[in-house]
């Protein structure tokens, strides 16, 4: 197991370098304009140049898609579980939720400059906004997955409403939910760079934005390498703690 994990992530790193030889190769023998299509030996130079700067913006943007995910994960189960135990609840809200959910989060992003101010605060909000239906949706699937007959059995021996949800429903879901909470991450760091894009002076955002007004490529490209890498090792750091909270799944006697 742990030797296909390499493997698997030494294919990735190789296929990676393969595309940035290919991608240095093409724009030097198409004579491609830097500001059109940067290439990667500039993009890494300009990384080099200004690294500190960069991970400053970077550790911001990090910071408020933490801030977002870490509430989307929060709020999506508190909702999810009150959607399962009430029919009421899912009869009235979940339309709410859906119709929300529909509606483009860069529309009402200005709105949560005007209510929240400029600091990190909107950005928080539009990265929750936009990650926490998918937490949502995959914690109403998995709790509702968890079979009948363990409930049933949970009720016989005298437990607790309270008691059947921390320790059977919500373990039984909790490889939904970890599902959930791995797209969530993706999601909460567009809303993020949303959230930078509307109203900010700090952030891979801002920086992507400050850039784009002075056409200045290699710079737009240095942001996006590093919100690139940002997603990969936020999307392994799940994948991860998934294999640690569910070690049965990767068990091939289960």
């Amino acid at each position: 197991m742990r030797e296909s994990r390499y493997s698997s992530t030494l294919a990735g790193l190789f296929s990676t370098v393969v595309v940035l030889l290919l991608w240095e190769a093409a724009g030097r023998l198409l004579q491609v304009r830097p500001i059109m299509l940067p290439l990667p030996s500039a993009i890494l130079m300009e990384l080099g140049a200004e690294f500190p700067w960069y991970m400053g913006h970077a550790a911001y943007t990090l910071l408020t898609t933490m801030g977002g995910f870490l509430l989307s994960v929060i709020g999506g189960v508190a909702i999810a579980a009150v959607i399962v135990g009430s029919r009421t609840f899912e009869r009235f809200v979940w339309p709410v939720i859906v119709a929300f959910n529909s509606v483009p989060k860069v529309a009402i992003a200005p709105l949560f400059v005007i209510w929240m101010g400029t600091g990190a605060e909107p950005k928080v909000a539009i990265a929750f906004l936009i990650a926490v239906f998918a937490i949502i949706v995959d914690t109403v699937h998995g709790l509702r997955s968890v079979p009948p007959d363990v409930t049933d059995l949970s009720r016989v021996l005298k437990g607790s409403a309270w008691d059947v949800f921390w320790k059977v429903k919500l373990p039984c879901a909790l490889p939904s939910i970890v599902t959930g909470m791995k797209v969530a991450i993706s999601l909460a760091l567009v809303g993020a760079i949303v959230g930078e894009f509307v109203s900010s002076q700090r952030g891979l955002g801002y920086v992507i934005m400050s850039a784009q007004g002075t056409f200045d490529t290699v710079r737009v490209f240095a942001a996006l390498f590093i919100l690139a890498i940002m997603g990969m090792v936020l999307y392994g750091a799940l994948v991860l703690l998934e294999r640690r909270a569910t070690p049965w799944r990767n068990d091939p006697s289960h």
